[in-house]
């Protein structure tokens, strides 16, 4: 015999995995339940169980002076502990929660509460409080740049005129406001027309540019022969 006995102690408020010497008396065991089950001695009545799939019951242990070990239990069974007197020792009423005084609150007396998940909620406009994005983002201006113009863009380097032709304007994902999108003539940008995977438009990669309107001038702008290798 295995000098440990491997088994689950279920109980109407517990359940666990225990570990017991096989050699120890039933009345020993009883005393070992109690501690965590919250039964008395005097009122467990200990039945064993083939597993919790199998609630039928193999053996009652009813022989206090019997060693465990006599009734040949073997590991992972079901020791079933039920309680013979549950009002002396409040079994199950721990965890009947039909026994329990519910607290209702009607919805405008709820409404009234000053701190309440509600109250937060409003007064820091978080989720259905918070404002639309509609109601925040300003009305954009209106920009008279068409696309397919020819355009220059404003640089902060001096001597250098960045030309190109206009193939978008207006809002996007990545920014607030109204943008317009270039294709310049030479690879002087930053992206293809697209940004953070969303396309505006396309063109080669480092051709495409976004600026704010302010910075681009529309008009007769041909090309320029730029010598990139001495910039």
């Amino acid at each position: 015999m295995s000098s440990t006995l491997h088994v689950f102690v279920v109980s109407p408020d517990t359940r666990s995995e225990r570990r017991f010497d096989p050699h120890i008396t039933i009345g020993q065991l009883k005393s070992k339940l109690e501690l965590f089950t919250g039964i008395p001695v005097s009122s467990q009545l200990i039945s064993v169980l083939n597993s919790d799939d199998d609630p039928t019951v193999v053996v009652q242990l009813s022989d206090d002076s019997k060693a465990l070990g006599f009734y040949s239990l073997r590991d992972w069974q079901v020791l079933k502990v039920d309680d013979l007197n549950p009002s002396a020792s409040f079994t199950g009423q721990l965890t009947d929660v039909s026994q329990v005084e519910k607290f209702e609150l009607s919805d405008d007396a709820y409404a009234e509460r000053k701190d309440s998940v509600l109250a937060y909620k409003q007064h820091h406009k978080v989720g259905r409080f918070a404002p639309k994005i509609d109601q925040v983002r300003e009305a954009s201006p209106a920009v008279d740049i068409a696309i397919g113009s020819r355009c220059e863009v404003e640089s902060s380097e001096p001597g250098l005129s960045k030309r190109g032709t206009v193939r978008f304007v207006g809002e996007t994902n990545f920014a607030s406001g109204v943008w317009v999108g270039v294709e310049y003539d030479e690879p002087l940008g930053r992206n293809n027309g697209s940004v953070q995977g969303n396309v505006y438009f396309t063109c080669r990669p480092n051709y495409g540019v976004f600026v704010k309107p302010d910075k681009v001038k529309t008009g007769d702008f041909p090309e320029l022969d730029l010598d990139l290798d001495e910039m």
